[in-house]
């Protein structure tokens, strides 16, 4: 299992890749957050060596998840390619860095298969836009839907980042090879 760190954060927080075992965790969290969760779909992403499903712990337990997708092709406005997928904390945890932490992970992972990434959102979420900001996100589009998925309230925001090249190797001399 490739390590998964997250530097900047919270205390007591760490990120790791989701195993099968948690699958009742992240159920837990959703009911917590109040949302859904299909888990046969975080099932096969768990299983998908082109997808990352990642948990925050503290204390032993599960306070907060989030996922990537690919997209095969293009459905006409969202384009093709590696996209963050969603991310829930467990309300008691919220604003406290949890999400951050999930999110840097999804991102360094990504950072060394793709040269952008994109995510969709409801135009309302703008906790989500801002969590975002940091990396880059910046709008691409507006839609009612993007990759099959409908908006409540009727309007969906696709947006995207580039990548850092990931860093070249360091040899034991300490230079890059």
């Amino acid at each position: 299992m490739m390590p998964l760190t997250a530097p900047d954060g919270p205390a007591g927080v760490s990120v790791r890749r989701a195993r099968a075992a948690d699958l009742l965790a992240i159920e837990d969290v959703q009911e917590a957050a109040g949302r859904g969760e299909l888990l046969d779909g975080v099932r096969a992403a768990l299983h998908d060596p082109q997808r990352l499903v990642v948990v925050a712990e503290a204390a032993g337990a599960v306070v907060g998840w989030a996922k990537t997708h690919v997209h095969a092709t293009s459905d006409g406005v969202a384009p093709a390619g590696h996209y963050l997928g969603g991310v829930t904390v467990e309300p008691t945890w919220r604003r406290r860095g949890v999400g951050t932490a999930l999110t840097a992970v999804r991102m360094d992972w990504l950072a060394e298969r793709a040269g952008r990434v994109h995510y969709m959102v409801n135009a309302a979420n703008t906790a989500s836009i801002a969590l975002h900001a940091p990396w880059g996100f910046r709008e691409v589009v507006r839609s009612s839907a993007l990759h099959g998925v409908r908006f409540a309230g009727g309007v969906g925001v696709l947006l995207g980042a580039d990548l850092p090249a990931p860093a070249p190797p360091v040899s034991a001399a300490g230079g890059t090879r």
